[in-house]
């Protein structure tokens, strides 16, 4: 297990060098520091002097891959790659474009990424499981096709309408909870409410879906057939077999999903006002910082590389055949 787990390793660094590598690309080579400036400064009536000094003050005025201007080793570290791609490997982000630490940044606004995305993740997987399970022990029957409609119309809504119909219907007709905001500690509580419900809500359609699919098709092997002969109930049956070998693809989605919780939910964060790195992104975006936005998806990248590895590992755990691979 230890051999396979290096190896997972192993396979992920080329691959995070990659990303930075088109990280740079896209921000440096496809939009030059030249078209940065002029976004910061306004297309109109830019005069190339003051975008000489917006590119100095922010460190873009130095050659891009080598720097034939400086002596020895400076030749390959005073570039804009050295300074702004390879730190980033090593999890420095440096600063934005503004002068924030973004690093600092990130680990303030972290904590309430995970306040509104892990327990929507965890309610919503309980939630989704038990209707699948349900669904399962009742298929064929009427109950089993009024959910699958159900669930279809669910899916069809955009999340957009659960956001702004939640926030109209339960925060400012039955003023139950806020509308918007955050707080700090138990006082946070009240703010995450809504966003959590409306999160869970909105994955009920296709989060049921997708675990039945899983549950219908163990339902059918024939070791669920054999539990059935021996005098196990419908239920027994599905508690004790399928739910357990079912847990290799439910561990696929679930593990993936773990690292962008830190990343924040970009259109929750932004509607209800959580200073979560969702909204940090966006205001990133909407602002043209692309320290942080270059910092942003490279972070995102490293998160998705140790999901792809949490997976895999968790394999191991709930299926033998992978240890022996």
């Amino acid at each position: 297990m230890t051999q396979y787990i290096i190896r997972r390793l192993l396979y992920s660094l080329p691959l995070l060098m990659g990303v930075n590598i088109l990280t740079f690309v896209l921000f440096f080579v496809v939009n030059s520091p030249d078209d940065m400036a002029r976004m910061q400064l306004g297309q109109k009536h830019v005069t190339e002097q003051s975008i000489a000094n917006w590119k100095q003050q922010h460190g873009y005025d130095v050659p891009l891959l080598w720097n034939d201007d400086a002596q020895g080793e400076k030749k390959i570290t005073d570039t804009i790659f050295y300074q702004k791609s390879v730190g980033l490997l090593l999890f420095r982000f440096g600063v934005s474009d503004s002068g924030r630490n973004i690093g600092a940044d990130i680990k303030e606004r972290a904590l309430p990424s995970l306040a509104v995305a892990l327990p929507t993740l965890m309610i919503g997987l309980l939630v989704n499981i038990c209707f699948a399970l349900m669904m399962v022990l009742f298929r064929n029957s009427y109950l089993e096709h009024a959910g699958l409609v159900l669930c279809v119309i669910l899916m069809s809504i955009s999340s957009l309408f659960y956001i702004i119909g939640g926030q109209f219907f339960i925060g400012k007709v039955l003023r139950l909870v806020p509308i918007s905001g955050y707080d700090d500690g138990m006082a946070a509580i009240k703010f995450l409410i809504l966003p959590v419900l409306i999160g869970v809500f909105s994955g009920i359609g296709s989060g049921v879906r997708w675990y039945r699919t899983l549950f219908l098709e163990e339902v059918e092997k024939d070791y669920v057939r054999t539990a059935r002969a021996k005098g196990l109930t419908e239920t027994q049956t599905l508690f004790r077999h399928v739910l357990p070998n079912a847990m290799i693809p439910i561990l696929t989605g679930v593990v993936v999903v773990l690292p962008l919780l830190f990343m924040g939910s970009l259109i929750m964060e932004s509607f209800f006002s959580i200073p979560g790195l969702g909204s940090y992104t966006i205001d990133a975006i909407n602002s043209q910082d692309f320290a942080i936005v270059r910092a942003m998806v490279f972070l995102g990248s490293v998160l998705y590389v140790i999901g792809l590895l949490l997976t895999d590992i968790s394999y191991t755990l709930v299926d033998p055949r992978v240890r022996l691979s």
